[in-house]
């Protein structure tokens, strides 16, 4: 069991751009973040098949943290190119399950492991410094109004019926 908050959040408009802040946006469900690109299906990996791994992710600020303490790499939330900053969240272990930040309800996906596509845009050894601590990749089940500052925490499954 965990509690976390959210940070920071960020969407970007079309492929390759700069991400950009915000302090609210609307995640739809089985969508991703109004206005992002890849809620749009216009990001650098889409498909023409909808992949739910694609419609939010999520980095932990620890991580980023430790990539300067291990790597010396200084990388900001938007270069690391994920939507939701959190802290206190430990995210790679939330793959396959469900969990809310404020009203919004997420499920993770998979793991959201760097590219040499973030190198390429930061200039930066992104792929080296966040292995296995990339973030996650999760799809948006019940939608809502994200925040910044919105707690962060897992559902719990429910009790077996006695």
């Amino acid at each position: 069991m965990f509690e976390g908050r959210l940070l920071a959040i960020a969407v970007c408009r079309s492929a390759g751009m700069p991400m950009q802040s915000v302090e609210s946006i609307e995640a739809l469900a089985g969508e991703g973040l109004s206005g992002d690109r890849y809620a749009r299906g216009e990001g650098a990996f889409s498909k023409a098949v909808k992949d739910p791994g694609r419609e939010v992710t999520l980095i932990e600020r620890e991580a980023l943290d430790a990539a300067r303490a291990d790597y010396e790499q200084d990388l900001s939330h938007l270069e690391s190119r994920r939507n939701l900053l959190t802290e206190g969240v430990p995210l790679n272990h939330l793959v396959g399950k469900t969990f809310r930040v404020g009203e919004v309800l997420l499920r993770g996906v998979r793991l959201c492991e760097p590219c040499g596509y973030l190198d390429n845009l930061t200039g930066k050894e992104g792929k080296k410094s966040l292995l296995h601590r990339g973030g996650l990749r999760a799809e948006v089940v019940e939608g809502g109004t994200l925040r910044v500052g919105d707690p962060i925490g897992e559902m719990q499954p429910a009790s077996p019926a006695e």
